[in-house]
């Protein structure tokens, strides 16, 4: 082949191959962009992984540190109800002494009636003899006056009725004078009767009225502390407090106004608390009360949840302003105790409460 036909096939080729690198370098290109985009792609959703993975450790840890506050929670619960069932059934062993000396003596008063009746009903039995000897004896009389021999027979017949009219009229009034006794005796024990039910009456009353005066004091104090406001109310011996002024909707955290409220209730609380004598029982009870409207979220499961949550929110700061433990105690009613029924706005506002209550263990 000639040097030119050499030349001429040599330049044909060239422009093919070139081609060939091209597109090669392009499906190269292609492919190492898709490979940079799934690397992208990849490392995104790592990163959201990460991210999720991050937020779920934080919630186990906030589980964690919640389930330990519930635990903490349970624990001094059960150790104040155990306190509360000694003192209740230290009450009841009392009432059921004092019961039970009232039942005796009123059974012994009804067995000493029961006497009475049946030395009364012999009383009547031997009027009605004595009667009728006394008849018997007068008609033997009469015989004996118109009888114009009054022989022995006679004379002793009439001897023996009048031995057993004295023996009849003696033993009439021995039982007169164990009536006058057993008289006395009911009468005695009525007084212990009454004695005994005044003395049950008194200690029932003390046990109710013995913190009347610190309560007035508290209330006094705290009302001066809380200053005039219209929603704050005393009701009966319970201070009421709408749980809206404290909370925010469907939360137990208390808000920073709130705050100031309960640091004003600790102080009045810590005031009155040194002036009452160490033998006396009491504690402060904080009840949590909703409206009936339920609630469903993450965090309270019902109305129960929420008001018990509310109740011990206030009482855990109310431990680290000084008060003591023992002399608090945290309840939840939920939406069964409201103070009016009806479903209104304002009805529901009314029914979200905090109650505060001095009384007896």
């Amino acid at each position: 082949m000639s040097l030119a036909a050499r030349r001429r096939h040599s330049l044909d080729i060239w422009p093919g191959f070139v081609d060939a690198l091209s597109s090669l370098i392009l499906v190269m290109i292609f492919v190492l962009l898709i490979f940079a985009i799934g690397q992208f792609v990849l490392a995104q959703t790592i990163v959201g992984k990460n991210q999720a993975l991050a937020e779920l450790n934080a919630q186990i840890a906030q589980l964690a540190k919640t389930l330990s506050l519930a635990q903490d929670s349970n624990a001094a619960l059960d150790a104040k109800v155990k306190e509360l069932s000694a003192s209740l059934g230290q009450a009841t062993g009392e009432r059921d002494t004092l019961t039970a000396q009232l039942d005796a003596a009123t059974a012994q008063a009804a067995k000493l009636n029961a006497d009475i009746a049946a030395l009364a009903a012999l009383k009547a039995q031997l009027e009605q003899q004595v009667a009728s000897l006394g008849a018997e004896l007068d008609t033997s009389k009469k015989n004996l006056v118109v009888a114009t021999d009054l022989n022995a027979k006679s004379a002793a017949q009439v001897e023996l009725l009048n031995r057993q009219l004295a023996a009849v009229r003696e033993q009439l009034n021995k039982l007169s004078a164990a009536l006058d006794i057993a008289n006395a005796s009911v009468k005695d024990k009525n007084r212990k009767i009454a004695d005994l039910g005044a003395q049950l009456n008194l200690a029932l009353a003390n046990k109710v009225n013995q913190l009347e005066k610190y309560r007035s004091e508290f209330f006094g104090k705290l009302r001066a502390a809380l200053g005039n406001n219209a929603d704050v109310r005393i009701v009966g011996d319970r201070f009421v407090v709408p749980t809206d002024i404290l909370f925010d909707s469907g939360s137990a955290d208390l808000s920073p106004a709130a705050l100031v409220q309960m640091k004003k209730l600790a102080l009045v609380l810590n005031q009155v608390a040194a002036e009452i004598p160490s033998n006396r029982d009491w504690i402060v009870r904080i009840d949590g009360h909703t409206d009936k409207r339920p609630i469903h979220n993450a965090q309270f499961a019902s109305n129960w949840e929420l008001s018990t949550a509310r109740a011990v929110a206030i009482v855990k700061y109310l431990v680290v302003q000084g008060i003591p433990a023992n002399r608090l105690s945290a309840n939840g009613f939920g939406q069964f105790q409201p103070l009016d029924p009806a479903d209104t706005p304002a009805a529901y506002a009314k029914n979200r409460r905090i109650e505060i209550q001095l009384t007896n263990r």
